[in-house]
């Protein structure tokens, strides 16, 4: 099994928000995925789509957005970014939505063969140390810890000897100097082999791939990748 992994795919079938108007990387960017897609996967494949799936307002909004995901091959996991926020409310709501084959993590984990999955959102991490200004944040900041460690305790339980430990997070774990941080030191805590990761545009400088402390970060935003599948994991 192949893992594969691209996010913030930002879709917008039934609330026609194009994406192009932010610059010639989007113009016609998801019949690039999708010809990346049809010619990279397989059905015994995995991709992991990290946050920003739809622009939906509501569920029945991103609905189509969606079932967009059913002309792809392979099983898909799905975790929830900053923009899709507005439609994915209930965790069971989502689940029930989705098309055969595709999986929703919120703050817990999924074994898929030889592979153990954990998700959650996370949140942006600063550059320097927390102030007054920005105490509002630490609060989601702190909050979105606890997430990823249940996340992360549940991968641990469902976890079989030998797996590949996968963390997903749609906001990046660090900072833009790539310093360690608590998400980074949760997932040291926990074993993590590979974290996928998205959020991120244009002229970011950080790298699609990058190793920390053992544990190998992918940046997977589709404008970074060109609009092609990253292959995670090879057979």
């Amino acid at each position: 099994m192949k893992i594969f992994a691209i996010s913030d795919l930002h879709l917008s079938i039934a609330s026609n928000k194009p994406m192009d108007i932010f610059g010639g990387n989007w113009h016609g960017y998801l019949e690039k995925i999708e010809h990346s897609w049809n010619e990279l996967v397989s059905e015994d494949d995995l991709v992991l789509l990290a946050g920003d799936l739809s622009w939906g307002m509501t569920l029945e909004e991103a609905k189509p957005d969606i079932e967009f995901l059913k002309r792809f091959k392979g099983k898909k996991i799905i975790i929830r970014g900053n923009h899709d926020g507005f439609w994915w409310k209930s965790i069971s709501n989502v689940r029930n939505a989705l098309p055969y084959g595709t999986y929703a993590l919120q703050n817990d984990a999924m074994r898929i063969g030889n592979v153990t999955i954990a998700g959650s959102r996370g949140w942006q991490t600063p550059e320097k140390e927390w102030t007054a200004e920005n105490t509002d944040d630490k609060k989601i900041y702190d909050r979105e810890l606890i997430r990823m460690e249940m996340s992360l305790q549940h991968m641990q339980k469902i976890k079989q000897e030998g797996d590949l430990l996968i963390a997903m997070i749609h906001y990046p774990p660090y900072n833009t100097r790539m310093h360690e941080s608590p998400f980074t030191l949760l997932f040291e805590k926990y074993g993590v082999h590979k974290v996928v990761y998205g959020h991120l545009h244009g002229k970011s400088v950080r790298p699609f791939f990058h190793e920390k402390n053992g544990i190998q970060y992918y940046l997977t935003s589709c404008d970074k990748l060109g609009n092609k599948l990253a292959l995670i994991r090879g057979e």
